[in-house]
């Protein structure tokens, strides 16, 4: 496929890249709401409506691009305008809000999540409409929290009373060359566990041995909630899992070998059959992951405070409230019993799916065919997108797709796109979008 992107659909995205849209740590409102009202404007431009909807931090982008034909469907898109800290900033090789195309990629940071992964499903949207071949009326929603969680989204969409016939989300990847499909995502719970054994910090001479040490104590408590030496968790951090459909594990043995997902990107595997149980352990097991400890100085103290930032994915079936109870019980048992412990938790969200035989499903599965010449991949991300899990309780069918790939380096310094997945999300939109005028 061609990788020459005409300069009308290239530069705006560019310009959009150039914005500091960061949501998480201290961000930047200015950034935030720049993001906000450019997409506003861009959808306005195309002749449709839009606003921002406030909410408690950063704006809604909504808007509706219509189309005359009576009775036509309504089909929701999505994606988020807000990005990850760019930091460390010294291992970026050029600056990372300031976009450059080289080798056939975009680097800057947000241009694989999610602003380039997204553009080509506004852009070809916004293209369609402006020349009357859009056959759907087209739901825009756009948000600028989803890297803090979605808190303001989930309740804007839990009052959503639209009939809406499918919602088509590009923040997702493709398997290799094939275009893919994504049939659900896991839930997440995140947050701290606090310890603290002393009013301050003490000298490791004096009272070396003799006082609790408040990160020794953390280590001691986290142990119960990691992983075993093959990479699953605890049976009480297991609990509620569903039974995996015979059908989708006959999807897994069309998919490249898991081994190949780790050397992509220099990761070790935990243990030697961690290849071979990828997509089980992604897709269908919980995970928990230790992602920061904070605790002392580099010099002879005895810490008396630790924190650790632990977050965990839930299996299909799992409820975010109950795993949260399983965590606060183990590592409470674990603790020393005269350290404090307490817990700041950031949210939680079940893990959603959906029926690859559902009929808006089969209907995206025949536009990438059409396509790109051959059937999509299926598969189920390991992550976590929260609106998933409000879409499938309000029965809106979705699909979740996209053309990011393990090379971009999400989340991490030289974050960048591929041009050829812009073209290739570009020519998925447009195939999308033109099928869906046919359902009910």
């Amino acid at each position: 496929m061609s990788t020459e992107l005409a300069p009308e659909f290239l530069e705006p995205l560019l310009d959009l890249l150039r914005i500091p849209s960061v949501s998480t740590g201290d961000g930047d409102p200015e950034a935030i709401g720049r993001a906000a009202e450019w997409l506003r404007d861009f959808v306005l431009a195309a002749g449709g409506e839009c606003d921002l909807v406030s909410t408690e931090r950063n704006p809604l982008v909504v808007g509706r691009l219509a189309v005359a034909t009576p009775g036509a469907p309504t089909v929701m898109i999505y994606g988020h305008y807000d990005v990850q800290g760019p930091e460390p900033l010294d291992e970026w090789e050029t600056p990372p809000f300031s976009p450059v195309v080289r080798d056939g990629r975009i680097y800057a940071r947000g241009a694989s999540d999610d602003k380039g992964n997204f553009w080509p499903l506004l852009y070809e949207a916004c293209e369609m409409a402006r020349s009357g071949d859009l056959g759907v009326n087209v739901r825009v929603v756009i948000e600028g929290e989803e890297e803090r969680g979605s808190y303001n989204l989930m309740p804007w969409l839990e009052s959503w009373d639209e009939p809406t016939a499918a919602c088509i989300i590009y923040d997702s990847g493709s398997i290799g060359s094939r275009a893919t499909i994504t049939l659900g995502a896991r839930g997440v719970i995140a947050g701290y566990v606090k310890v603290r054994t002393a009013d301050y910090d003490l000298h490791s001479g004096i009272y070396g041995g003799v006082a609790l040490n408040a990160l020794h104590v953390l280590m001691d408590a986290l142990r119960p909630i990691l992983p075993r030496e093959d990479g699953r968790l605890s049976e009480s951090l297991r609990a509620g899992i569903d039974r995996i459909p015979d059908a989708e594990r006959k999807l897994w043995t069309d998919m490249p070998a898991g081994d190949r997902a780790l050397e992509r990107v220099g990761a070790r595997p935990i243990s030697e059959t961690s290849g071979d149980r990828y997509y089980e352990m992604t897709g269908w097991e919980p995970s928990l992951d230790v992602d920061e400890i904070k605790a002392g100085d580099p010099r002879t103290v005895i810490p008396s405070k630790a924190n650790a930032f632990v977050s965990m994915r839930l299996a299909p079936g799992q409820d975010h409230r109950d795993m949260t109870t399983q965590i606060e019980r183990l590592v409470r048992e674990a603790a020393h019993p005269r350290a404090d412990v307490s817990f700041d938790w950031h949210g939680g969200v079940n893990a959603a799916g959906f029926d690859p035989e559902e009929p808006v499903l089969v209907a995206a599965r025949r536009a990438y065919a059409k396509a790109f010449g051959s059937e999509p991949a299926l598969w189920r991300l390991g992550g976590t997108l929260p609106l998933l899990d409000v879409l499938k309780r309000k029965g809106i069918p979705t699909v979740l797709t996209g053309f990011a790939g393990a090379g971009d380096k999400i989340h991490a310094p030289n974050e960048s796109y591929a041009l050829e997945s812009l073209a290739r999300g570009r020519v998925g939109a447009r195939a999308l979008l033109t099928e869906f005028a046919s359902l009910p």
